[in-house]
């Protein structure tokens, strides 16, 4: 069959790796999996949340220019338990939530929190219908 299987990672583009790495392994939680150069001179840092398959791949590639992101281009949707709990933790980073928590039609709330360099990420905490 020549359809595709499954998702195996998204890739964002930053100025700042190590900054950004930063942010998903010690705010967000992620594990970094592994980190390399590609041929082109990319450099690589893959990172998974616990819980999931799909990857997240960070790029530093500096001979394509700055990373400007523009306002609510793209996010990454995170589950979390709690998003009271969730918001103390950021608090000890510093951070508080850009915009919410909201609760959706289904029941479930959602809040966001801006990651380096304009991403941003929504947190998601189910509601008993979800």
């Amino acid at each position: 069959m020549s359809k595709v299987k499954k998702l195996l990672h998204t890739r964002y583009r930053v100025n700042d790796l190590e900054k950004t790495v930063k942010f998903y392994r010690e705010v967000l939680g992620l594990d970094e999996v592994r980190r390399h150069k590609s041929p082109r001179g990319s450099e690589l840092a893959f990172l998974k949340a616990p819980g999931s398959e799909e990857e997240i791949e960070i790029t530093y590639f500096p001979s394509g220019g700055p990373v400007q992101v523009q306002p609510d281009l793209t996010h990454l949707a995170f589950l979390v338990d709690s998003l009271e709990e969730f918001e103390k933790h950021i608090a000890k980073f510093g951070l508080k939530y850009s915009d919410g928590p909201t609760t959706s039609s289904s029941g479930s709330r959602f809040a966001f929190i801006d990651a380096p360099e304009g991403y941003e990420i929504e947190l998601i905490q189910r509601g008993s219908n979800s």
